[in-house]
């Protein structure tokens, strides 16, 4: 049962020496996880909250384990569930993806218009300050912490935060365990591409964007969902269906019983654009795609943030 605006279920857990995941249940839409990386005293975020309230019950965690203040805040990608609570750590340094940045600049606070129900609180856009292309190497005192753009994906600005020592990997939302995964605004084959790079890291701990962490298993659910989503959309194309046609009449199997499916109908947009010669993270029409998954589901999609 999924928690009802409820904080009381967010933990941090270790997974790793000097590494915890911040978890949100039950993982759907706004409802992400985050990280955080200790070490000699410095801390580092890897992504914040949806909500003011969220961000400061992050921030509390965060004071549980160490009495600094974050120094500083990686956001995997631009979305708000992500990113809209750094402003809650002034003292931080936000870095991401060149393109993320621009996104969330583009896009702006457009994220709480979509569910005006939920209590978002006085949110403050904080986009990156520190911006790279490809990838950076931080050092968190001794401890190597290595970003890596990937993608388009989830995203076009997507990063990875990779721990060599501990041999954890942050992945954000190009992995999403037992949650459906979501490309629209990126690319189903630039995403099986990140994929691939993923598992030659071959991490021990996956922390996803959303869901519980995980070993490397959740890189080929995450695969065998994008596959499956290609072959419905060549099938309903050679059929001359309208991705929304499709969707109602497919089977995803296991995969229906996943967090949010109703994500399918977007991700039908974007394979059918990819089959038809877009390129990855070209822009499509979000708004049309989200009014297709509301037909789709009925009812506009629940979010617990």
């Amino acid at each position: 049962m999924r928690q009802e605006g409820n904080l009381r279920a967010v933990r941090l857990e270790q997974v790793a020496d000097g590494v915890f995941a911040y978890l949100q249940p039950d993982g759907g839409w706004c409802v992400n996880n985050a990280g955080l990386v200790v070490a000699d005293g410095q801390a580092m975020l890897v992504d914040t909250a949806a909500t003011e309230a969220r961000a400061r019950r992050l921030r509390e965690a965060v004071a549980s384990v160490t009495g600094a203040a974050p120094t500083t805040i990686v956001n995997t990608h631009s979305h708000g569930d992500h990113t809209f609570g750094n402003f809650v750590f002034p003292e931080a340094a936000v870095i991401g993806h060149e393109r993320a940045r621009d996104e969330m600049l583009a896009a702006r606070l457009h994220l709480t218009g979509l569910w005006p129900d939920v209590d978002w609180g006085d949110v403050q856009l904080v986009p990156p300050r520190i911006v790279f292309p490809d990838r950076l190497t931080l050092h968190l005192a001794e401890r190597r912490v290595e970003l890596l753009h990937l993608g388009p994906a989830h995203t076009s600005g997507d990063v990875v935060v990779w721990l060599p020592d501990s041999r954890v990997l942050f992945t954000g939302d190009i992995v999403m365990a037992g949650v459906t995964p979501f490309v629209p605004m990126g690319s189903v084959s630039g995403c099986l591409a990140a994929l691939d790079a993923l598992r030659g890291l071959e991490a021990r701990v996956i922390v996803p964007g959303h869901g519980p962490v995980s070993g490397p298993e959740v890189l080929d659910d995450t695969a065998e969902y994008l596959r499956l989503l290609r072959s419905l959309a060549a099938e309903g194309a050679a059929a001359g269906l309208h991705p929304l046609a499709i969707a109602r009449s497919a089977d995803l199997g296991r995969f229906g019983d996943w967090l949010d499916s109703e994500r399918l109908v977007p991700n039908l947009h974007r394979a059918r654009a990819e089959a038809q010669g877009a390129e990855p993270g070209s822009p499509m029409d979000m708004n049309a795609l989200f009014a297709d998954m509301v037909a789709f589901h009925g009812k506009l999609p629940a979010c617990h943030a």
